[in-house]
């Protein structure tokens, strides 16, 4: 905290060029959001776009740039600017009232993430239903009354992680180097491809130690994966509807861990090779996935940032309405690009995962991307996503009875997953997170007393279901679609595969932490203490959430470096001495004509955002 403060001190806010404001993206104290185009006078636009047609080989998009780099600067004066005809006007008035009318190639990308997804889901469920045979399959029997259980308890939970060991160790710091050199078509392609051959080889695996070292293969893809597609669809979409879509990458993993649980239970009853096939199943997904991915369109901001700019805008034709938008676009995020790059130069491997700490713009980001991240294991998701199985057998349930329970979390985590598509843009990352985290806390609470009712009793194992699927409803509209939709977003374009992968990597090591350490404490602490435990990492999470997470909702890419300029302290400071004696007074005492200061002012900014100015608190 004293660090940034120096740092802000000594550099101070704003610096003078060309005639016009300018804001440091590392020092913004004042949090002044300001469009990189704003107050530069149209002459001088208008040549500084010709002079950007003629240095990237665009001069044949000229007509268009020219109306694109004049919208850019007002969005929303549309209706009055010279340059656009009525077609022009037409097109834009369109994109506000049909938000979701989108490009068949935009929606062909979604598709293909979705499946990636799916494939992220179904691996992690897999090993739920295996986990009541593989062990004693294998000769690590994990029942409180084998020899040697306490040692097979942390091999099973060892296993269970081992892709998240493999994707927190390796596969997520893959991400930087497979990015620049294969672009992020060709990464989700390699991933697809682990993610093929390592969960086949899971299901011909001989000894614990073979499957051991397939699932941390296995991981390799997993990481790879789950750090580029939300970046991948988040450079694809517009802003209007990035979270919505972006999000999807939670609602299809919600789909995939559905997809797994109905493997699961179809396959249980095959004989001693069910484990095998429930483990190899998840091969399904990935296959479409690797032949898919070549059918979309790149990244135009990756096109972008190795300097081809030619491809980019054909990409940006491809996702976008009309070329209109597309050179719209196009322009704008090249002059955002130019103020990253000047400020923020990540030109090493090395040295961008160094600056993930030291630039005070990067650290904020990297700061709210751990907390969101470590907060989805801290929730307790997991233990139910890796363990529900087991989890209902200790209640008394018996091997059907746990899969058909566990088949309904499955469908209850994907059916609720949907509301959050439209709420994550209205009502915003951080308040799903804020709300949801108090009533994860006394479900999962409820779910772990319900252990204490008698086994005679007729309403214990119904009960239990009862609060562990309530948990699951609460989280998949919030904890679950917001940390990877966030950490996707928050990250400058220069440090952005780094800063993915250091925020799923945050995830993948503590899912494996909780994988590892889970079965062992459900034999020691009991169902009751575990669920307790977790209960109170949630309400511990919420105030990290509280003071250390900005909102981030309809603002485009490029404008959260603005947002994440404003220094950490000043964050608390607003939300612990403004906005909670705020939120007491109106809601608390009913003070309905009580006003919130804004911790954002929005001097006069105009924004390629088509929703409402302003990214909450």
């Amino acid at each position: 905290m004293s660090l940034d403060k120096a740092i802000d001190a000594e550099k101070g806010s704003f610096e003078e060029q060309e005639g016009q404001r300018r804001i440091d993206l590392a020092n913004n104290v004042n949090a002044r959001i300001q469009n990189p185009l704003h107050g530069i006078p149209k002459t001088k636009l208008l040549s500084q776009v010709e002079a950007f047609a003629q240095e990237k080989g665009l001069e044949e998009a000229l007509p268009f740039l020219r109306k694109g780099a004049v919208l850019a600067q007002n969005p929303k004066g549309f209706e009055t600017q010279p340059e656009l005809d009525e077609e022009d006007r037409a097109i834009l008035r369109r994109e506000i009232t049909h938000k979701w009318s989108q490009p068949r190639d935009l929606y062909m990308t979604v598709i293909i993430c979705s499946i990636a997804a799916a494939v992220q889901g179904w691996d992690q469920e897999g090993s739920n239903g295996a986990n009541l045979s593989f062990p004693l399959a294998l000769g690590i029997d994990d029942t409180p009354s084998a020899p040697n259980a306490s040692a097979n308890q942390w091999l099973v939970g060892l296993i269970n992680s081992g892709p998240y060991v493999g994707s927190s160790l390796l596969g997520c710091w893959l991400t930087d180097p497979l990015n620049i050199l294969l672009g992020r078509r060709g990464t989700i392609f390699v991933a697809a491809v682990f993610c093929t051959l390592s969960v086949i080889g899971s299901a011909c695996s001989q000894t614990w130690e073979q499957l051991l070292v397939t699932r941390l293969l296995l991981g390799i893809g997993m990481g790879a994966k789950a750090a580029t597609v939300p970046v991948y669809a988040a450079e694809n979409t517009p802003a209007s509807i990035r979270g919505g879509l972006v999000m999807s990458w939670q609602l299809w993993t919600a789909f995939g861990i559905f997809l797994g649980t109905t493997a699961n239970l179809i396959l249980f009853q095959v004989g001693p090779i069910a484990w095998r096939l429930q483990f190899g199943s998840a091969f399904l997904p990935a296959v479409p996935l690797a032949l898919g991915i070549y059918f979309c369109p790149e990244s135009p901001r990756w096109y972008m940032k190795k300097g081809r700019y030619q491809e980019a805008y054909k990409s940006l034709k491809r996702l976008r309405n009309s070329k209109l938008q597309a050179a719209r676009d196009l322009y704008y995020v090249h002059r955002q690009i130019e103020e990253e790059f000047a400020v923020l130069k990540g030109s090493t491997y090395f040295s961008r995962f160094i600056e993930l700490f030291t630039i005070p713009r990067v650290r904020r980001a990297t700061l709210a991307s751990f907390v969101v991240m470590i907060a989805q294991q801290m929730c307790g998701i997991n233990i139910i996503a890796f363990y529900s199985s087991t989890i209902f057998t200790e209640g008394g349930f018996t091997t059907k009875q746990a899969l058909l329970a566990t088949f309904g979390y499955g469908l209850v985590n994907f059916l609720f997953a949907f509301p959050a598509v439209w709420t994550i843009d209205t009502f915003g990352r951080r308040n799903l997170l804020l709300f949801t985290f108090p009533n994860m806390a006394w479900t999962l609470l409820a779910a772990g007393m319900c252990f204490f009712i008698p086994t005679t009793s007729g309403a214990r194992l119904p009960l239990i279901a009862l609060f562990v699927f309530s948990f699951a409803a609460i989280y998949s509209p919030g904890e679950g679609p917001v940390p990877f939709t966030y950490s996707a977003e928050v990250f400058p374009l220069t440090h952005r595969e780094m800063g993915m992968s250091w925020a799923v990597a945050t995830c993948f090591f503590w899912a494996a932490v909780l994988g590892v350490t889970f079965p062992r404490m459900l034999d020691v602490m009991t169902p009751q203490g575990a669920f307790g435990f977790y209960a109170g990492l949630n309400v511990i999470a919420f105030f990290m959430i509280f003071f250390l997470v900005p909102e981030t909702k309809q603002r485009t890419l490029e404008e959260l470096d603005y947002v994440f300029a404003v220094p950490t302290s000043k964050h608390m400071s607003y939300q612990g001495t403004v906005f909670f004696p705020f939120w007491v007074k109106k809601w608390v005492f009913w003070r309905r004509d009580t006003v919130l200061p804004p911790l954002y002012n929005f001097d006069e900014v105009e924004s390629i955002t088509v929703f409402e100015r302003g990214v909450g608190h």
